[in-house]
């Protein structure tokens, strides 16, 4: 099966241009591309011939540390959350009334478990946005 032409025929990047670059010229282009949100070694050296600007990308190393916790929060509220709706479920299926008040006392307690994970994470955020409104 052939593939399809595509529409617009001005757009295809069809003639191939060879250059040799030397050491430090390569380097340039090559710390550019891995810094910016170029796909590829080509893609930057377009934008160059094309003028266009090349976005770069920088990465705080001061927030891996509060992100990394804000994920492993972030499972622990999932875990919570699929925990309360299977005892959710269980309280809808019960029949006898002893069992369903074991069912949502054992939600309540797990609703109470959650606190100080939000508490936690309140507290992260609040200090991630007091660092990223300072600028």
């Amino acid at each position: 099966m052939a593939r399809r032409k595509a529409k617009d025929q001005d757009k295809i990047l069809s003639h191939p241009i060879i250059i040799r670059l030397t050491e430090q010229q390569y380097k340039k282009v090559a710390d550019l591309w891995l810094n910016s949100d170029c796909r590829s070694i080509g893609e930057v050296v377009r934008k160059i011939i094309a003028n266009r600007p090349i976005k770069l990308l920088h990465k705080d190393i001061s927030m891996n540390a509060p992100m990394e916790e804000m994920a492993l929060i972030r499972k622990e509220i999932k875990r919570i959350g699929v925990n309360i709706n299977q005892q959710t479920h269980s309280f809808h299926i019960s029949q006898n009334p002893i069992e369903r008040s074991f069912h949502s006392s054992k939600t309540a307690e797990t609703y109470k478990a959650i606190e100080p994970k939000i508490e936690r994470l309140m507290e992260l955020i609040s200090k991630l946005a007091e660092k990223w409104l300072q600028k």
